[in-house]
């Protein structure tokens, strides 16, 4: 067995992080004081249109409400295109550009700001007028509460996938100018080389130092992005696809992912840089909004295909998390008010919590074991192992539901975990044993198996504390459950099995634990939020682990074709 004791498992915790200047990243008081007022995370995405939804302001928008933001656009082009490619391009007049920021600056107050497709000189230096007429409160941070200038993210579309220019050299060099105005600047890798006017970085090292000068040549951060290095180099790394925040001074932060196959690519880099301010303007802290905005991009790319949008290069899925059960928070709730009060919000804590689980998450869809039962090369010994392991965890998880279904303070909450016990002992554990042939016979809960039964049991008699150690088992196995289900296909050896993962009645259940917890947590002291937390996010970990303990070869991010006889499609009886 390769099981992997969750205390110790670092896969869903990407990279590593040095401090990052104050005066590029402001303090947590700037998060805690607009949650303080109530306010979302206003974002403006100066960009063009896509039609077909997947790029440019549409997906500007969305990735910035999946941020937990509230999204504004002043459009720079009209486009005619869809999945498979750009048909036409209109530019209005940069007059025209400049009277909508105009009119959104004179009425709204702006956080952050996104700006993607400039597809002209004029129209660029017509941004650039508009952030030099920006009025400053030089004792406020960027972005921050009381700063008139917001947080400013560049996504510099000047070269297209197939590697053609999309800009004249007036217009690049009209967006290159931009880099002294902005805070971050997100590039793929030939346009940091346009940027940088340099050859194009053939690897990790090289495009770290890339990043680096341009950084120091024009004080800005840059995100460094491995994802277009050539599959050569990808298959040399660990890590196929990594990314970095980079500063005059080098590194600031590292984040390892791996390299996707996805055909879900379309408009990526707009979702990435709008996804980037939202959570900007949320934190205040360039570094762990990249490290959200990542691991919320790579779990959209993968549900991507989910969506069957066009016949080309389709969009992400934006609204992974929301369909997930998940909402992402305007802030770190919890925030004392002037008398010391505290207001908290059950959904902006949970969505929290579900957002800071992301890379446990995308550890898990990366997993050997979930990669082959998707695709359906999973040995039929290992998914024996895992059927029987969780056989003998739905005995007791069962009971850990009775628990709270006796702890409940309502009698609606009583009748659904009581429901949710019956489910687990006779729905569920009925479907593994026609699976197996009968109960398991001989077999012993695993070590991982039995830490997970040892940390529920832990709660004990609280009961806000065990529906949050509780929660994962539903709210994790129908996230990874929707991805895996849209993966069958007719003659899929595991089809009948990834049948039952869209199910819909359990996808309603689910979002009923969600909003238990949500009024678990809005209704507990601050102590008892901080065990429900804590339980919460093991819980996850040990779901991680449960999914890992089958003993096939592969490690989470770089799954590997696994050994053992090939699977054999495994009737019901």
């Amino acid at each position: 067995m390769s099981a992997r004791a969750p205390e110790d498992s670092s896969a869903g915790r990407a990279g590593t992080t040095a401090p990052v200047p104050t005066t590029l990243a402001p303090s947590s008081s700037t998060t805690a004081q607009r949650a303080s007022r109530g306010s979302r995370p206003r974002v403006l995405a100066v960009a063009g249109s896509d039609p077909s939804g997947g790029a440019g302001i549409q997906a500007d928008l969305k990735s910035i409400a999946a941020a937990g933001g509230y999204g504004m656009a002043a459009l720079t082009a009209l486009t005619v295109q869809n999945t498979r490619g750009v048909r036409d391009v209109h530019v209005p007049p940069a007059a025209f550009l400049a009277a909508q920021l105009d009119a959104v600056t004179d009425d709204v107050t702006v956080d952050a700001v996104k700006i993607g497709m400039l597809a002209s000189a004029p129209v660029a230096r017509a941004v650039a007028a508009w952030l030099d007429a920006l009025p400053r409160d030089a004792s406020a941070p960027s972005g921050g509460p009381g700063a008139a200038r917001p947080a400013v993210v560049l996504d510099p579309v000047m070269v297209a996938t197939s590697g053609d220019r999309l800009l004249d050299p007036a217009a690049e060099d009209a967006v290159r100018d931009l880099l002294g105005r902005v805070d971050v600047v997100t590039p793929n890798l030939p346009e940091l080389a346009v940027l940088a006017q340099e050859p194009v970085a053939a690897d990790w090292p090289a495009v770290l130092e890339q990043a680096r000068r341009l950084a120091a040549r024009h004080g800005v951060l840059v995100v460094a992005k491995g994802g277009h290095l050539g599959a050569a180099w990808a298959g040399t790394s660990e890590d196929g696809a990594p990314d970095a925040l980079v500063g005059p001074d080098g590194v600031l932060a590292e984040l390892p992912g791996p390299r996707l196959t996805s055909t879900s690519t379309h408009g990526t880099g707009c979702s990435l840089s709008s996804g980037l301010a939202a959570r900007y303007a949320r934190t205040g802290d360039w570094a762990e909004a990249l490290r959200g905005t990542k691991a919320w991009l790579t779990a959209a790319i993968r549900a991507g295909e989910g969506l069957r949008v066009g016949g080309g290069n389709g969009p992400v899925d934006h609204l992974v998390g929301l369909r997930a059960g998940g909402v992402e928070p305007l802030a770190p709730s919890g925030a004392d008010g002037a008398d010391g009060a505290s207001e908290v919000s059950g959904e902006d804590v949970v969505a929290r919590w579900w957002d800071d689980v992301a890379g446990v998450r995308a550890a898990i869809d990366d997993l050997a074991f979930v990669r082959s039962l998707g695709d359906g090369t999973l040995p039929a010994d290992h998914f024996r192992t895992y059927l029987e392991q969780d056989a003998l965890y739905l005995r007791d998880y069962a009971r850990c539901l009775a628990r709270a279904s006796e702890l409940a303070p309502t009698r609606a909450e009583q009748a659904f975990w009581a429901g949710g016990a019956h489910g687990a002992l006779v729905t569920e554990l009925d479907l593994h044993t026609r699976w197996l042939g009968g109960e398991p016979q001989g077999v012993a809960a695993s070590p991982t198996t039995a830490a997970y039964l040892d940390h529920l049991r832990a709660a004990g008699d609280d009961y806000a504390t065990l529906v949050a150690a509780v929660l994962p088992c539903y709210w994790i196995y129908q996230d990874v459950g929707e991805r895996l289900a849209a993966r069958n296909r007719p003659g899929h050896p595991y089809a009948a099995w990834l049948g039952t993962y869209a199910d819909e009645a359990f996808a309603d259940a689910t979002r009923e634990a969600v909003a238990i917890l949500r009024r678990a947590v809005a209704a507990a002291d601050a102590p008892t939020r901080d065990r429900m937390a804590a339980a919460f996010r093991a819980a996850c970990e040990h779901e991680l682990a449960f999914f890992d303990q089958t003993g096939l070869p592969g490690r989470a991010g770089a799954a590997r074709p696994a050994g053992g006889r090939p699977a054999e499609p495994v009737p019901v009886p």
